[in-house]
């Protein structure tokens, strides 16, 4: 089903009490501006927020992540770009999390580098068989800055179907931030439309700059939609705890 992205934009800027998009923009790099610029995190592995695989707690290079907003909590599960190698073990930690929103914020190739194996079905392939799932192109869309892709994914021992909506944000160059503060802003907006049930799968090549930098832009902008006050090195410090965000990413999380 098409989607007007221009109306989801409005309608939830208009949610916000804003009288245009720039308002609402305003708001959040007002609120990014008080960030002081944190050079490095280190990354650390924490057995507590690792996602475990199967039942024998199988390893996965992946974390849970849960911010609260007042009395909501967000939930989301960040991870590097599934390889050949753990292509099938990306889709069984989607199923075994019942996830059904897949935010994936790099292109296959930037720079004349592999950034992502493409782990998803896309014509003329419209359909891929794994050990223990089939995954089948229902419907995508191709939008002027991300691709909406429908997947329906069966598990093959228990004939179950769940749909999953695959979405893919393509304007964000790795290493360079991003200006289209706008855009990004859209795509949150149909995130949370699309996300009715498990914790949000966010990734980028590494899962460290741009999907950490995703979860913090929602988180924030729950903060202004519910009028608390908030600290937003806080906020990013408690993200980061378990993943690292190169400096250049901290660009977008404060004006130019």
């Amino acid at each position: 089903r098409d989607i007007d992205l221009h109306l989801c934009g409005q309608a939830y800027f208009a949610a916000q009490g804003c009288d245009s998009p720039s308002q609402l923009l305003e708001m959040v790099e007002l609120c990014f501006g008080t960030i002081a610029e944190i050079d490095t995190f280190c990354f650390c592995t924490d057995d507590r927020t690792r996602v475990p695989l199967g039942e024998k707690n199988g390893y996965i290079n992946a974390s849970y992540i849960r911010m609260k907003v007042g009395e909501e909590e967000h939930f989301y599960i960040t991870t590097q770009g599934p390889l050949p190698s753990t292509m099938a073990d990306f889709w069984q930690m989607v199923w075994e999390s019942e996830s059904d929103v897949i935010a994936m914020m790099t292109k296959e190739v930037e720079l004349g580098q592999v950034k992502c194996h493409r782990y998803w079905p896309e014509p003329p392939l419209e359909s891929i068989d794994l050990a223990n799932f089939h995954l089948r192109l229902d419907d995508y869309q191709i939008l002027e800055y991300f691709i909406i892709r429908t997947i329906e994914m069966i598990n093959k021992q228990t004939e179950e179907k769940r749909i999953i909506s695959h979405l893919q944000f393509t304007t964000w160059p790795d290493q360079n931030t991003s200006k289209l503060a706008e855009q990004l802003v859209k795509f949150i907006c149909y995130m949370r439309r699309a996300h009715s049930t498990g914790p949000i799968v966010a990734h980028c090549s590494t899962g460290i700059g741009r999907s950490g930098v995703l979860l913090c832009v929602e988180v924030l902008l729950s903060y202004i939609e519910k009028d608390l006050s908030v600290s937003i090195k806080q906020i990013i410090i408690k993200c980061y705890k378990l993943v690292w965000m190169s400096t250049t990413q901290w660009g977008y999380l404060r004006p130019a």
